[in-house]
């Protein structure tokens, strides 16, 4: 399944109509040009999809805020994690393994690799279950096959 399309099936419920990846760093945040040229961040570790530009003006002005660039690219995070786990190999990205909005730690204890396409498709379901949920919620979580 391409990438385009599974963000389409798992992310498709917030309004975004996915036309392109335009960017993505390592831990799987992809920037996506939607059909109508707005763009939106994919968060995986955050469990969210957002329109941050309307137009590709406003992307050029993000792209020079030190605050943004330094949380998208994660740098710290990102040499902890190719420390304590190498190199990515091709189509994975780090992950954390609970996620930041479900009180997941920032630190390498909480690192691993996965797919990307799987990271789309995890983040998007549990966004989609916790979307109504109010902060400090507590859930339970349950795997199944």
């Amino acid at each position: 399944m391409s990438i385009i399309q599974e963000i389409r099936d798992s992310w498709g419920w917030v309004g975004i109509e996915p036309l392109s990846v335009v960017g993505e760093n390592d831990f799987g945040n992809l920037m996506i040009e939607d059909v109508e040229g707005k763009f939106w961040r994919l968060c995986p570790e955050d469990v969210y999809c957002e329109v941050v530009a309307s137009d590709r003006g406003d992307l050029d002005r993000l792209s020079q805020d030190q605050d943004f660039l330094e949380d998208w690219y994660m740098q710290a995070l990102v040499e902890q994690a190719r420390k304590g786990l190498g190199e990515l190999a091709e189509g994975k990205k780090y992950c954390l393994v609970i996620p930041g909005a479900l009180g997941g730690e920032y630190g390498i204890s909480n690192i691993k690799t996965a797919p990307l396409i799987e990271l789309v498709r995890f983040s998007g379901d549990l966004a989609k279950q916790i979307k109504d949920l109010p902060d400090g919620a507590e859930i339970q979580l349950r795997v199944v096959d």
